[in-house]
């Protein structure tokens, strides 16, 4: 039985992943309980603002030897959403300089344009096929909200991307994790699907 874990931290799309995944008649649980974490099968980390507020959020509520280890050594489903994405590199540039969680290798950067926040619907174009993207008719139906972009060292790990005055990662996949840049609680039909593709990940 698929049981989900949302990563209770305090970010402001919490609730709304919630409502899409129980919507999706998947048993979930909003947690940062270590007993949830590890009764898992799938693990998603939502994110909305600021990467370093995001961060120290995240090492005050979350154990992280704990989700450490049922991601990167139990090898369980993992989504990061927008800046749950973000906080997957090694370090950001947003108002400062801050440390991320280091999973995957790469800086957050800004987005090279003079029209910020880059806000509304936008495409993904496809860079590697993937189950991720299984029974999508249309990839120009994800809403975005953000400023700053993953810069991946490992760009074979980039498998959508995203054009807003210059392309960046909007959907990548390493192994067992999976980030996207757009919001798939806000995307309608097009993020209960893909949110339903990450569940069938195992």
């Amino acid at each position: 039985m698929i049981k989900v874990c949302i990563l209770d931290y305090g970010s402001g799309n919490v609730s709304s992943v919630y409502n899409l995944v129980n919507y999706l008649n998947f048993k979930c649980k909003i947690s940062n309980n270590i007993e949830v974490l590890k009764k898992s099968t799938h693990i998603i980390l939502p994110g909305v603002g600021a990467f370093g507020a995001s961060m120290r959020k995240i090492k005050q509520k979350i154990p992280l030897k704990v989700l450490e280890e049922e991601v990167l050594i139990k090898k369980k489903p993992f989504l990061g959403i927008c800046v749950g994405m973000q906080l997957l590199a090694d370090k950001s540039e947003e108002f400062g300089k801050h440390k991320g969680l280091g999973w995957i290798k790469g800086s957050v950067k800004k987005i090279k344009s003079n029209k910020l926040p880059h806000i509304g619907w936008n495409n993904v174009a496809i860079k590697k096929k993937d189950q991720i993207f299984d029974d999508l008719i249309s990839l120009n139906d994800f809403y975005f909200v953000n400023s700053f972009f993953f810069d991946l060292k490992d760009k074979k790990l980039v498998i959508g991307e995203t054009k807003y005055s210059h392309n960046f990662c909007s959907v990548l996949k390493k192994k067992n994790i999976i980030g996207v840049q757009f919001h798939p609680e806000k995307s309608q039909k097009s993020g209960q699907i893909l949110i339903k593709n990450f569940l069938k990940m195992k």
